[in-house]
């Protein structure tokens, strides 16, 4: 029999095929490289839509939104109209860690985002980013507490994104590109030192780097995106290359640092591309269709409070931000919801979006669920849906005559479980204006019926909240090597949910019988070592 199995996960957020293979090809990203060629690989597909918290949620449990409970950045509160910023409070479901820790294995999880507050596990969770404006750390990030104080003596304190992201003044780019950098490195130093601190059976880190540059430099990086500045810095053009390099580099460093016989996967929880020009008003199109109407005289409202939040951004230190967004959440949560929704008749409104550009989608007005509902349960709501998803093909670019909307999902064709009424009634996936994602924005507060807009040239580079120029796609990356029992080849394209019962059955544990990922046998097989065996090849409904 082997030994007991250990894992090294190493996370690059947003990383993407389409650019790491001709990188490699051209000798550019050597461990990466190596990686590829040594093990096996795969697409990984994430979240519908892919985005940060609901992707790395279902990694971490193999279960879909309807069943963990996280969907976005924020959720609606049930029976009103408010929206509040979720945490790791909001998961409904177990972890991986947790199943790893009860089944007495030893883990380290650093960065990875939704972890904040961390849960108490068998060994170290140092917590990623919990709000839009993260980037320092203290104490309640991290468990057990007194590893704050051995991190900041022995190597620095940890931090997540050194510098703000939603304000973008002179030599912006040139100082962020210097903060990503210097970031990268010391989160690198932080993850070396923890992991020589002993024998994990499994140890995971995030560099969120890759996900951050890819956000502001992608209209450097590609010469086709209709963003791309005329005159810019040379170092730009290549900034995401930089960066993809110093984390090649980095991996080599982790791997090199790990017994010859410990396992490392490498992944993503979705991949990149270029966000276009265009920006799309989601609640203007509900409301020149007939859907939607906002009350007279509340725009005046709606862009005090966007006033308000713009001041705070522009004026108060990130820290302050990160302070009262944690301990004044109710301020935080309604002044959000006023910005988003404030001025709209809910009399008169039968459909509607919260507009966040991390999940485009539709809510019904349904009576009895809502406040003011106006819309019945039953035939009525069903024929409302069936209604919208017959009109949104009718939202059309006016400059290609393309859809804008490439499919509307029913929240029960894409979640299951118990938590799925939390979700919206209608999903949207946008299509692409030629090969360029859009941008939804917020309608409250902006003058004027028409749903979508080109960006103005001091708005392309695009501030966090204000449409950045790089934007997720949905196929991530997966790469898998073992000393010990090495396999190469390509796999069929996996889903995020498959990580958890892959993780637990590799390292030999049960996998819940309610997890809907299923196990990859190629690498969790009994032949590897005990445990695996009475693994089946999927699980859930």
């Amino acid at each position: 029999m082997e030994g007991t199995r250990r894992l090294l996960i190493i996370a690059l957020d947003g990383a993407t095929f389409d650019l790491i293979d001709p990188w490699s090809a051209q000798g550019k990203l050597p461990h990466i490289s190596a990686l590829m060629k040594q093990g096996l690989r795969a697409n990984l597909e994430s979240t519908i839509p892919p985005m940060t918290f609901p992707a790395w949620s279902s990694f971490m449990t193999g279960m879909n939104s309807g069943k963990h409970g996280i969907y976005d950045f924020t959720r609606r509160v049930p029976g009103h109209y408010h929206l509040e910023f979720v945490s790791a409070r909001s998961r409904k479901s177990p972890t991986l860690w947790k199943l790893l820790s009860d089944g007495g294995k030893r883990v380290g999880v650093m960065a990875l985002p939704t972890t904040y507050p961390p849960e108490p596990v068998n060994g170290f969770m140092i917590s990623g980013f919990d709000s839009p404006v993260s980037t320092g750390t203290d104490p309640s990030f991290i468990y057990p507490r007194s590893l704050f104080g051995e991190i900041k003596e022995r190597v620095g304190p940890y931090k997540i994104t050194d510098f703000q992201q939603f304000r973008m003044g002179k030599r912006w780019h040139e100082k962020a590109l210097k903060k990503i950098r210097e970031t990268l490195q010391h989160k690198a130093a932080i993850a070396a030192y923890l992991l020589d601190k002993e024998p994990w059976d499994c140890f995971m880190v995030l560099f969120g780097e890759s996900d951050t540059v890819c956000h502001h430099f992608w209209m450097f990086h590609d010469p086709d995106s209709p963003r791309r500045p005329r005159k810019f810095k040379q170092e730009f053009e290549e900034a995401i290359l930089s960066i993809y390099q110093r984390l090649d580099t980095i991996v080599g460093q982790l791997i090199s640092q790990v017994h010859p016989g410990m396992a490392v996967m490498l992944l993503s929880d979705h991949g990149f591309g270029g966000a276009g020009d265009k920006v799309v008003y989601l609640n203007r199109w509900l409301e020149r269709d007939g859907f939607l109407k906002f009350r007279r005289g509340a725009q005046a409202g709606v862009w005090g409070a966007s006033a308000l939040r713009a001041a705070s951004v522009k004026f108060l230190p990130l820290r302050l931000q990160e302070s009262l967004l944690r301990k004044g959440a109710r301020a935080a949560n309604a002044l959000l919801s006023q910005t988003q929704i404030g001025a709209i008749d809910w009399g008169r409104t039968r459909a509607f979006s919260t507009e966040m550009n991390t999940l485009p989608a539709i809510w019904i007005n349904l009576r009895g669920r809502e406040p003011n509902g106006i819309v019945a349960p039953g035939i009525e709501y069903e024929t409302l849906r069936e209604e919208l998803i017959g009109a949104l093909p009718r939202f059309l670019n006016p400059e290609t005559g393309q859809k804008v909307v490439g499919r509307a999902y029913r929240r029960e064709e894409l979640y299951h479980g118990p938590y799925m009424n939390q979700a919206p009634d209608l999903v949207l996936e946008l299509g692409l204006d030629n090969g360029y994602t859009y941008t939804c924005l917020s309608s409250c507060g902006r003058r004027g019926r028409i749903p979508m807009r080109v960006l103005k040239a001091n708005e392309r580079a695009g501030a966090k909240g204000q449409s950045m120029n790089g934007s997720h796609r949905r196929q991530g990356i997966f790469l898998f090597a073992h000393g010990q029992r090495p396999r190469k080849g390509r796999l069929s394209d996996l889903s995020i949910m498959d990580m958890a019962p892959t993780i637990l059955a590799f390292l030999g544990l049960p996998v819940p019988p309610n997890m809907d990922g299923r196990v990859i046998l190629e690498i969790a097989e009994n032949k590897l070592g005990s445990g695996v065996s009475n693994a089946t090849t999927h699980f859930g409904t």
